[in-house]
């Protein structure tokens, strides 16, 4: 990588002409990756066009491709589906319907497109992309454009973004719309739970998914499904009988409910498909079960994007435009990926290619090369779910001897419950004797302590808060009666799920380790908390969710001012002295300004947002929205920028305020949450075996090194264990924040979608990358 930072300055537009079209079937989020492409494009100097209902458009000309201008684009963002449409087009597959599109786009000068869509649409780009050259020299043979057209318009530069709630294309972690499916999918199992539990009630649940079953995986995984069905792992010969054993196995143990989730593509290991119908009636035969089947159909796609998605197709949109202003007609046409937490580039035929192999193993009933080939992170969702879903009889599991504790620290963060339960299942599963610790360190002084079981922990996926109880007291001051406790129930490991007092808190527990043999255990800290301020880990469990609630309320203030004319909102986030939440916030949601202690700012900057705002009421945008961070600026506080924007805007616009408050840590936990929290538990908890393995000598274990203490976090594209010791030369003390945050280099996205000059490195970006290198022999992502 080019250690220099690289600024796309140099990369002007100018003379350039880019068509966007959304194709194939809709997902939430593609209005944004639109947005973005149309605002980054304008931006950079170039020409942008619609090109309205995807191929069909292209074909018919006139009206369906148009100019667009900044205002083009206005209150998109929040909007499902796709404005600029989509159609199944039969004539694109034909070279006469190419040849009328290749007329169409050249009348315009457009050499540059961007296309959001499946697999299928963007192998017609890329066929496209290959005929260009020929079609231009039919239409010169046939006199429709001159020579000098030929050659001024002689290469078609492609850039594929993914646009599917199924997630079925190989080499990016998360498409577009996926998350938001996700978020239909879990807000019906969330309602359908409480009827469910009120009857005694067996749920069957359909989900999309015709040729792939990560929707219906994933959410298995963040509600805790009894069962679930997909195309990529068929059940085993008589799995009829293992399903309905343990369905009544769970009804004895006194579960109210069963859901079992099934993708409607799903098949057995004969290649015959099971259906939702086929599943109940089964149940009701065999148990005499009530039993219910709901099939979600289109709902999945419909509804408002997450914030995940918005701020993913945000970041492909720009990295779209930048794609094809460094194009060459040596480069392949590509599609912008996400891998972890990094947009890249990927060769487009090359995915296509994959996914179409992943396809051709289930054909042949190859099903665990089925599972390789879709990628780490449905390889990893597949196995926890293996592993958290069926309890093994406790004959068959082994027994260690091994005790661990698990508790919460800080302040409450959505997703801690899931990531408990993780935890509990599986240290079960390795043999261990798990204890739940009440209300944090405080709780553990006082030796409110439990063990706790498999069952203890059913329906914890989708609990907001912390059942445990969690309290932000360090340590410190109860050293002698944690040790004493410790003796006491002789605990061999901690796992502590919490934000930056868990931090905290195990940095002085490794410190007091001269002093107490008692803490010389191995101690792995997960993190979880609504500000995102953790080091050494790019998200924590909590933030995402929050998230959705500030991109949520942002979106129902930005609706209220819709019926009043020019209006101002200024709202403030949680976060402490950490400025994710506003300004991923603002980028989710489409603010004009976030303030943010990272990025200090004076009463110029504030003048100039004014003044800016105050052009933007000019148009026929009438509404601004500015987010800031609470600890922002001790001086600049909220009322102070609330009366400063009245006083100045007055006579142009009027102004509002809102401080969203303790509502960002409260509700169930978003997918995502519930996912990551499973996941990342789960692999700390195997962490904690091998340590335990590890450091067990003449009958006891005992553990004093730094790699003994850690903190697994999600960097870049991996979750790692960092020593805690180690990550102190990276934290700012004072302010609580890690002193390096990746998100602050997506704070010029959030500028230039709002029409602010501005400078973007983009050294990181500009490499084409392969699939095959893609999924690097470690890296686990964070997408779920």
């Amino acid at each position: 990588m080019d250690h220099q930072p690289k600024f796309f300055e140099n990369l002007s537009g100018t003379g350039k002409a880019i068509g966007v079209l959304t194709s194939g079937g809709d997902a939430q989020g593609m209005n944004a990756a639109v947005r973005a492409v149309v605002r980054m494009g304008i931006y950079v100097k170039a020409k942008v066009y619609f090109v309205y209902e995807g191929y069909q458009g292209m074909v018919d000309g006139g009206d369906n491709i148009v100019e667009v201008s900044w205002e083009s684009v206005s209150s998109i963002l929040q909007v499902g589906g796709t404005v600029i449409g989509s159609a199944r087009c039969k004539a694109f597959r034909t070279r006469e319907g190419r040849l009328q599109a290749a007329y169409n786009l050249v009348q315009r000068g457009i050499t540059n497109l961007c296309v959001i869509g499946g697999d299928g649409s963007l192998t017609g780009a890329n066929l496209f992309r290959e005929e260009w050259s020929g079609l231009l020299e039919e239409l010169a043979q046939k006199g429709k454009i001159d020579e000098e057209a030929v050659k001024k318009y002689a290469y078609l530069n492609i850039v594929g973004m993914v646009g599917s709630i199924d997630n079925d294309f190989c080499g990016t972690d998360m498409t577009i719309g996926t998350d938001s499916a996700l978020h239909r999918i879990i807000e019906v199992v969330d309602a359908i739970m409480t009827t469910a539990q009120s009857h005694q009630r067996t749920f069957v649940l359909e989900v999309m998914g015709r040729h792939c079953g990560y929707l219906a995986l994933v959410s298995a995984l963040a509600c805790g499904a009894d069962w679930v069905f997909i195309p990529e792992y068929p059940p085993e010969e008589g799995w009829e009988d293992s399903m309905c054993v343990k369905l009544s196995e769970n009804r004895a143990r006194k579960k109210r409910l069963n859901i079992i989730i099934v993708a409607e593509g799903a098949i057995d290991c004969h290649n015959k498909p099971i259906t939702s119908e086929k599943v109940k009636d089964l149940v009701v035969q065999r148990l005499g079960f009530d039993t219910r089947v709901t099939i979600l159909g289109h709902v999945q796609r419909g509804g408002t994007p997450s914030a995940f998605d918005r701020i993913l197709a945000s970041r492909m949109g720009v990295e779209a435009v930048l794609a094809l202003l460094e194009a060459t007609p040596d480069t392949p046409a590509c599609v912008v990926s996400l891998s972890g937490n990094q947009a890249v580039r990927l060769p487009l035929m090359e995915c296509v290619q994959m996914t179409q192999e992943v396809q051709k193993a289930m054909d042949e009933g190859r099903f665990v090369e089925a599972v390789r080939l879709r990628g780490r992170s449905f390889e990893n969702n597949l196995n926890t779910y293996k592993l958290l879903s069926h309890k093994r009889p406790d004959a068959e599991l082994p027994k260690t001897n091994f005790n661990v504790a698990i508790l919460n620290v800080g302040a409450p963060a959505a997703g801690m419950n899931a990531a408990v339960r993780a935890a509990v299942r599986v240290g079960i599963t390795e043999g261990h004797k798990m204890f739940a610790v009440i209300d944090g360190f405080e709780g553990f002084a006082r030796g409110k302590i439990k063990e706790i079981s498999w069952g203890d922990v059913g329906g914890w996926t989708g609990q907001g808060g912390s059942i445990l109880g969690t309290k932000r007291t360090l340590p410190a001051k109860y050293l002698e009666k944690i040790a004493d406790q410790m003796r006491t129930y002789n605990i061999n490991a901690l796992m502590v799920i919490g934000g930056f007092e868990a931090y905290l808190g195990l940095l002085e527990l490794s410190a007091a380790r001269e002093k107490y043999d008692e803490f010389c255990v191995p101690m792995v800290m997960v993190p979880a908390t609504v500000s995102n301020n953790v080091p050494g880990s790019d998200f924590s469990i909590g933030a995402d969710t929050a998230l959705n609630t500030i991109t949520d309320t942002c979106d129902r203030i930005k609706q209220s001012a819709s019926g009043t004319k020019r209006r101002v909102f200024i709202i403030e986030t949680m976060g402490g002295y950490c400025g994710y939440l506003a300004n991923m916030g603002a980028l989710a949601a489409g603010a004009d300004a976030a303030y943010i202690f990272e990025e200090q700012f004076d009463i110029r900057e504030l003048q100039a947002n004014v003044e800016h705002l105050t052009e933007k009421m000019k148009t026929s945008i009438q509404r601004g929205l500015v987010l800031r961070n609470e600890n922002s600026n001790e001086n600049y506080t909220t009322d102070f920028i609330y009366q400063l924007y009245s006083e100045e805007g007055k006579g142009v616009f009027d102004c509002r305020k809102n401080v969203l408050g303790h509502m960002q840590q409260g509700g169930a936990p978003s997918p995502f949450d519930r996912n990551f929290g499973t996941k990342i538990s789960a692999k700390a908890m195997q962490w904690i075996s091998k340590k335990l393995k590890e450091t067990y000598r003449k009958g006891k274990v005992f553990a004093n090194t730094d790699d003994s203490v850690c903190l697994l976090g999600m960097r870049r594209r991996n979750l790692v264990f960092q020593p805690v010791a180690e990550l102190k030369n990276e934290t700012d003390f004072v302010h609580r924040i890690p002193k390096e945050q990746w998100w602050l280099k997506l704070r010029p996205l959030m500028k230039i979608l709002a029409k602010y000059k501005t400078s973007y490195d983009v050294s990181d970006s500009g490499q084409l990358e392969h699939v095959a290198m893609h999924s690097p022999k470690e890296a686990e992502t964070g997408a779920i």
